[in-house]
């Protein structure tokens, strides 16, 4: 087999796989070589071994079909933390970090805190882990999930960071207990947005993760109507949701929790994207 370098192995993956985002194949390559994206872009010269040029054409082929980045590696990158994932499982999503950082800024030491819909797990391992750095302890961690497979998958990524976690099988809050602070990353795609995804996105990710009906509110509705029987007196809830449902979450919020005080962010890209609600019981 003749000897590759990176930039050679790069252009092929292009040619190869021309329907995929170069970001995704830049973004595979540099994992499978250890390398931080600066590396990547310092060391295009650099002559590949016959088992990095195998594993890179495997690679290749799999992008080609399709199969996203996070899922041909096996793991995600999640507020600097590697998280396991498989296809089944909802891939971390870059949104989501900024809200465990808004979370983090009232977290308490002692709090008992639930992940709505925990998927990879990602909220709860980076939302402890930061705990930890500053400080705060005794945090009594929930994490639910509608599908076993989600379960497993963060079973495995709390067992990796060594973290004591009660897990439940749950749609919505139904059959939970009552908590100090609520956080999610719900389904909120409308049924008629499928038409505009990245297919990638539908071929690899779970469908129950993704969608919530023809306005996207499914989940918000059931939650609403029953986050008071799950929160302790004050508790507080964070939430994301779609760009777009800013308007009707309002509406929403004020019609089912008018005693709760709720607050809207954006998100680094100036899109709205997250709510925190405080009960004001």
């Amino acid at each position: 087999m003749p000897k590759l370098t990176l930039k050679q192995i790069r252009i092929k993956a292009g040619e190869a796989a021309e329907d995929v985002r170069p970001e995704d194949i830049d973004f595979v390559l540099a994992e499978r070589l250890n390398l931080t994206p600066s590396e990547f872009e310092l060391k295009q010269d650099m002559v590949l071994s016959e088992d990095q040029v195998k594993q890179a054409n495997k690679d290749i082929k799999k992008l080609a079909r399709g199969v996203s980045p996070q899922y041909i590696l096996g793991y995600a990158w999640f507020l600097g933390y590697k998280i396991m994932v498989q296809r089944g499982v909802l891939s971390p999503r870059f949104e989501t970090e900024e809200l465990v950082e808004w979370a983090l800024k009232s977290l308490k030491s002692g709090d008992k805190v639930l992940d709505l819909g925990t998927g990879s797990g990602c909220i709860t391992v980076a939302l402890a882990k930061e705990a930890e750095k500053k400080g705060i302890k005794d945090l009594t961690l929930y994490a639910s999930d509608i599908t076993d497979s989600a379960l497993r998958t963060s079973e495995e990524n709390f067992l990796n960071y060594d973290l004591d976690v009660t897990t439940r099988k749950a749609n919505v809050l139904i059959g939970l207990e009552k908590f100090d602070k609520i956080i999610s990353n719900p389904p909120y795609i409308k049924t008629n947005e499928k038409k505009d995804m990245d297919k990638n996105v539908l071929q690899n990710e779970p469908k129950e993760a993704l969608f919530a009906g023809k306005d996207g509110l499914d989940f918000y509705k059931k939650f609403a109507k029953q986050v008071r029987d799950h929160l302790n007196s004050h508790g507080e809830f964070f939430l994301e949701f779609g760009f777009n449902e800013e308007e009707q979450l309002k509406e929403l919020f004020a019609k089912e929790l008018p005693d709760f005080e709720i607050e809207f962010r954006k998100d680094m890209a100036g899109k709205p994207r997250m709510v925190h609600g405080r009960w004001q019981k």
